[in-house]
């Protein structure tokens, strides 16, 4: 999940939730069982929630589609989603620590609190063309605000080896912020991301050269549909992703995907400041660079995961550059390291779809006499933001943590994290303790 909320004062979303409304209720029309065109059972293309259809040829079928929340209508198939945090996090900090968080002016305080709830909806249509769409609400714990989440069509053109994606969505920078945030192996995604506005609007090409084992995405967006979100921190960006998987074997759940990443972006209205969390929700930004100007900015990163069976080791540095000569173009940078085993011999599953990692499959769930699925993992991450005549501060994080899958929609996390931050010529040493609950129903 991602840490940093920079939400606008946003519009009444009310008319754009019966607009919502109207449209899920013309697209179900009917509810009766129509063939699909898609047999392969594929997940939906930049969403890593539903799949495509399978045709309802039987009457064991259609009952297996409605037990899993979906159900066909004239004009196209309709699936229900939701999900829900809510976590507690207590702090311990050092005598340094806490100075250094009396000149930022934010304490630290222990929460009990919601993190997000949200209700999703997809499906796909029932043209000859594969076509799917999606729509996304989510209620924001922290500033008590429904925000528009993924939105939009994905439109299947095999004649160019992929899917075209236009609406609201990922931009497609960095494998950790692509992939569903409710899928990640720890709660919130390393703080070098928090540089990387979590959405965009605009239009996106997401491919796949089977032969070859290369997987793209390249995109670009704008904020006319998008002023008002806190997200839309540039007026337009473009970026591009090319992932390669030297190692691919599926059927011994072994892989290894390495990746690049570039963006460029033009700063809206020609200021920018950038800012990070501890890997924690409820603390407060614990560097920052205040604002600064700057014309636009380029940010390039590398990935490496390696899969095999239980295990997964992971890598991601980033380089983010800011056109702004008064204060000496600072250039920004940072990474973490990650290694995770699953216990119960699980594999996190890999899609080619769009060079993600997926959710954790559950086999023996809790409320049906197993153990779920038990992972322990230790990451390393870091951020820093000291460069040129901005003094922003370094912060760094170990993270062991322990999740428990329940089941396939119910999760528990556990994590401990050492937090060092190097600002205001001091070095002070936070703990933070985390635990989660997490319901996902996709």
């Amino acid at each position: 999940m991602d840490q940093v909320n920079l939400q606008k004062p946003g519009k009444d979303l009310r008319p754009l939730r019966s607009v919502v409304l109207v449209c899920l209720m013309a697209l179900s029309y009917g509810f009766e069982p129509v063939l699909a065109q898609q047999t392969a059972k594929k997940i939906i293309p930049d969403g890593t929630m539903g799949e495509y259809l399978e045709p309802i040829d039987s009457l064991e079928k259609k009952k297996f589609l409605q037990h899993r929340y979906l159900f066909t209508g004239r004009l196209s198939s309709f699936r229900v989603g939701m999900g829900f945090l809510y976590e507690y996090t207590a702090f311990s900090q050092d005598v340094i620590a806490k100075q250094q968080l009396d000149s930022i002016g934010s304490p630290l305080e222990n929460q009990l609190k919601v993190r997000d709830f949200r209700i999703m909806a997809n499906g796909q249509l029932t043209t000859k063309r594969v076509i799917s769409w999606k729509i996304g609400l989510m209620y924001d714990g922290p500033s008590r605000e429904w925000l528009m989440r993924e939105t939009g069509v994905t439109i299947a053109v095999p004649e160019i080896s992929g899917h075209i994606f236009v609406g609201r969505t990922k931009e497609g920078y960095s494998l950790n912020k692509v992939m569903n945030g409710y899928a990640g192996w720890t709660m919130e995604r390393q703080m070098v991301l928090d540089v990387i506005p979590i959405l965009a609007d605009g239009i996106k090409w997401i491919g796949f050269w089977p032969k070859k084992k290369i997987i793209w995405n390249v995109g670009i967006y704008d904020d006319y549909f998008s002023k008002s979100q806190g997200f839309s921190t540039y007026s337009w960006q473009t970026v591009a992703r090319v992932g390669w998987l030297p190692i691919f074997l599926p059927e011994s759940k072994k892989q290894l995907h390495l990746g690049v990443s570039y963006r460029y972006g033009k700063v809206e209205a020609g200021e920018m400041r950038v800012r990070s969390r501890p890997e924690s929700n409820p603390a407060p930004f614990f560097i920052d660079t205040e604002n600064f100007h700057a014309g636009h900015s380029n940010h390039i990163g590398a990935e490496v995961y390696y899969t095999n069976g239980p295990l997964m080791l992971a890598s991601e540095y980033h380089w983010h550059k800011f056109s702004s000569p008064e204060k000496g173009n600072p250039l920004f940078h940072g990474g973490d390291v990650a290694i995770s085993y699953i216990f119960t011999g699980a594999s996190r599953p890999y899609s080619t779809v769009s060079g993600v990692y997926s959710f954790v499959p559950v086999k023996n769930p809790v409320f049906k006499g197993g153990w779920g699925e038990v992972e322990g993992l230790l990451r390393i991450s870091n951020l820093d933001l000291d460069s040129g005549q901005l003094q922003g501060g370094k912060l760094w994080r170990v993270t062991p943590m322990v999740n428990w899958y329940l089941s396939k929609s119910l999760r528990l996390e556990f994590a401990y994290g050492y937090a060092v931050l190097d600002r205001f010529n001091l070095k002070g040493v936070t703990q933070i303790f985390q635990t989660r609950l997490q319901l996902a129903i996709l």
